[in-house]
């Protein structure tokens, strides 16, 4: 049976999980991630130079209605943001350079979901290095694709990891939706 504990996203005021963006590029992605980090109950941290502004006129602006409610923090770079998540948290790096698929993983709450920007990814160096950590989400070969939208990306690796921790609503649970 599921306790409180397994479906809310919030236990003792830590979020449900991290999702980090190392130097997003595009402002609608992470303005996206930003919402499906919300929906999901998560922290979204924001990590090194970005290629956007996140000043409150920016957000107004770009209509991101919904930022204010985010929680979120902004990391000066990757050292600081491994020492500002809970001492037990594991940092997942997603790369369609890693060699194991995101399936294969077994996430639990507060786990760190990393990505890159979206023009180059993560430094292949950090990929290495993550070795086991580090997550791809397979694609059939095609010379047209070569990876995901970074948002689509996120999407997918969360909802893998609400599905493992049991954390998405029940389908005889009404829909909350404007």
């Amino acid at each position: 049976m599921l306790g409180a504990a397994d479906i809310l996203p919030f236990v003792d005021g830590e979020p449900l999980l991290h999702i980090a963006l190392l130097q997003p590029k595009i402002p609608q992605n992470t303005g996206n991630i930003g919402r499906l980090t919300l929906a999901f109950g998560g922290r979204l941290h924001l990590v090194g130079e970005l290629g956007f502004r996140t000043d409150e006129r920016a957000c107004r602006r770009a209509g991101l209605d919904y930022w204010p409610h985010l929680d979120w923090r902004r990391q000066p770079d990757l050292e600081a943001l491994c020492a500002d998540l809970p001492a037990d948290s594991r940092v997942f790096c997603f790369s369609a350079h890693a060699a194991r698929p995101y399936t294969e993983a077994r996430f639990r709450r507060g786990d760190c979901l990393l990505f890159g920007d979206e023009v180059s990814g993560l430094p292949r160096e950090l990929v290495a290095a993550a070795r086991e950590r580090a997550l791809r989400i397979p694609l059939r070969d095609s010379p047209h694709v070569r990876s995901l939208n970074l948002a689509n990306a996120v999407a997918i690796a969360t909802a893998e990891l609400a599905r493992q921790l049991r954390t998405v609503p029940a389908a005889s649970e009404p829909c909350t939706s404007r």
